[in-house]
């Protein structure tokens, strides 16, 4: 790995990934990222723009994905497939997006070639885990050549990194990339406030259930996060001030992943929040029983990011 030169504020724009204006075949909506532009004669298939979210990054080989350790980062997420016709190979691609990495001041601190360096579950993890790659966004192809790489570059604002997947499909005639920029920086806080005991116990009363959305998690991960704090005074105070309440705790996931894994995170989520419940809110264990039930009551689409985030919650549910 290598520190690279040039100035932060430099954009890649200008470099010799120079993208060709008005690509009929682009996804409507999408576009280049401004840092890192397409190899030429690319187009993009795929496209989507989370404003703040949790990103994982390949930042080491998979030769086990149920062993999976990625790099952990929050911010704008943007995720492109492109698709370049003809006769390009993986390396020919590779080449290039490194020079113009290099040329815009990124330090690579991740470089795999194809399995033997990346990992027997490498690919199959980055594309169909749904934890790297959206499902159902972009091409995959496995069991041929492929480049990885992830590279990171300091800004004022925080840190960019770079995830670029290149693939060879020899036998369709194009090379897909997968490309994942993710620029961190610090989230508005003050936008929502969490449910107030009163506000829970009326949700309960009119419809059986309230949906907590101030229980935060970690992506892949069922330890309760520090500022979940003021969702879980308010829900100790609910069950404080009507001593007769016995609710199940519910836990939500959306659908990326598989439903048997999700199954088991949404129960162990849930299963975290009774803890808390019952150890720091002394509230009798009697009174709670927690299930998970992965994706299989949505309350949004898992198509898009928003109807995603609407599903990853904690429900309330009177027994």
């Amino acid at each position: 790995m290598r520190a690279m030169r040039a100035g932060i504020g430099m954009a890649l724009s200008a470099l010799m990934l120079a993208a060709q204006p008005g690509w009929a075949q682009d996804k409507e909506g999408s576009k280049d990222h401004p840092m890192l532009t397409r190899f030429t004669g690319a187009q993009i298939n795929a496209y989507s723009v989370q404003d703040y979210d949790e990103a994982l990054l390949p930042n080491q080989a998979i030769a086990d994905d149920s062993q999976a350790k990625l790099l952990e980062v929050e911010g704008k997420i943007t995720r492109i497939g492109y698709r370049i016709p003809g006769n390009k190979s993986a390396l020919e691609v590779y080449r290039n997006y490194d020079a113009a990495l290099e040329q815009g001041g990124f330090e690579v601190i991740f470089l795999c070639k194809s399995d033997e360096q990346c990992g027997n579950d490498f690919q199959g993890y980055v594309m169909n885990s749904g934890k790297v790659k959206l499902t159902g966004q972009g091409d995959a192809v496995f069991g041929g050549k492929y480049y990885a790489l992830l590279a990171k570059k300091a800004i004022g604002t925080g840190d960019v990194y770079v995830f670029l997947d290149i693939m060879q499909d020899e036998s369709n005639h194009y090379t897909p990339v997968y490309q994942q920029v993710v620029e961190t920086r610090k989230m508005e806080q003050g936008q929502v406030k969490a449910l107030d005991a009163t506000a829970m116990q009326k949700a309960l009363a009119q419809s059986g259930k309230v949906a907590i959305y101030g229980v935060h998690f970690d992506t892949d991960r069922a330890e309760i996060k520090a500022d979940s704090k003021p969702a879980l005074d308010q829900m100790g105070k609910l069950l404080k001030d009507n001593p007769a309440l016995k609710l199940y705790v519910v836990g939500h996931t959306d659908n990326q992943g598989s439903l048997e894994h999700n199954r088991a995170l949404s129960q162990q989520r849930a299963d975290a929040v009774v803890k808390s419940l019952t150890d720091q809110y002394q509230v009798d264990a009697r009174r709670l029983a927690a299930q998970g039930v992965a994706s299989l009551a949505p309350v949004g689409s898992n198509d898009n990011a928003e109807g995603q985030a609407m599903n990853r919650r904690v429900e309330l549910v009177k027994q």
